[in-house]
């Protein structure tokens, strides 16, 4: 009877009413707290920050709406020291205000590293271990000596460098090559399509050095892939060790390599052996012949 008494009164109803403003105000109230915790709505397009320094971007007033972190630094010659190179996001990424964005900057002085002993080793030992410490290879200098790709000695600007010298990390060292008892021309690889390092490692573990280089597509060598050699894969030229194979680039952003070299292989698969060519060269003319 006292419960049913209860539901006629009007407090009853005024409790319920204040109940359901005050649970409406909490769910109001937690929205608006995550549309701020999260800055709801709020995007930014991250611009190019290539080539431009860490006090650019603040003069620019970009910390305002990034939080800018450099997380590494390379020694790089064709970029002017404290430029960036690299960042995360990529340009063009939509993110919220504050959102971290990581940058690789050019270091103003190169690292250091220890020279060394690649005497006595073979070329792929010798080019693995320079790789291993950041360091190129300048050229192949090929002379009389019983071990074929044996490294007789080791050079930096033309002269012997010993043992533990310390040198910048990143600059090119030569290396004096045996051609070995029996010398004999080597082919030139396949390496249409690759990206400059790979086209430069590719020749060098063929005991083949790089000539002259040309970029058609402008200065921007991140894009460059081999568009032609000479000479070229197709001519099944043979060289002497050492001899320089000129290269010619284009941007992978104006030119479509899979279909170039979709097209040269199925142009020239019958003079080609099939074991000559990379895998993933192989790969494209298999699928080319699939009906």
């Amino acid at each position: 009877m006292g419960f049913f008494y209860f539901l006629g009164q009007k407090k009853f109803y005024l409790q319920i009413l204040i109940s359901i403003v005050l649970t409406l105000v909490i769910i109001w109230g937690i929205f608006e707290f995550l549309n701020v915790f999260t800055r709801h709505g709020e995007v930014y397009l991250v611009p190019d920050f290539t080539g431009q320094t860490i006090p650019d971007l603040k003069e620019k007033d970009f910390s305002q709406y990034f939080d800018l972190i450099v997380i590494d630094s390379v020694y790089d010659v064709r970029h002017a020291p404290g430029s960036i190179v690299m960042q995360n996001p990529l340009p063009g990424a939509t993110v919220k205000k504050g959102r971290h964005v990581y940058l690789t900057v050019v270091a103003k002085k190169p690292e250091m590293v220890t020279m060394p002993d690649l005497r006595n080793l073979s070329l792929r030992q010798a080019l693995v271990l320079l790789e291993g410490k950041g360091l190129k290879v300048q050229a192949l200098q090929y002379v009389d000596y019983f071990a074929k790709n044996a490294v007789v000695d080791q050079l930096l600007n033309g002269e012997p460098v010993e043992v533990g010298t310390k040198i910048p990390k990143g600059i090119a060292i030569g290396l004096v090559v045996g051609k070995g008892s029996h010398p004999g021309p080597v082919p030139i690889p396949f390496i249409i399509g690759k990206k400059i390092k790979e086209a430069h490692e590719a020749l060098h573990y063929a005991s083949l050095n790089v000539g002259h280089e040309y970029f058609l597509d402008g200065d921007d060598t991140t894009t460059a892939r081999v568009y032609k050699t000479d000479p070229d894969f197709i001519s099944h030229s043979i060289m002497d060790m050492g001899s320089p194979v000129d290269i010619w680039y284009r941007s992978d952003k104006n030119f479509d390599f899979k279909e170039y070299i979709h097209q040269m292989l199925v142009d020239t698969m019958p003079q080609v052996q099939a074991e000559t060519i990379p895998q993933d060269s192989a790969q494209v003319q298999q699928q080319s012949q699939t009906p």
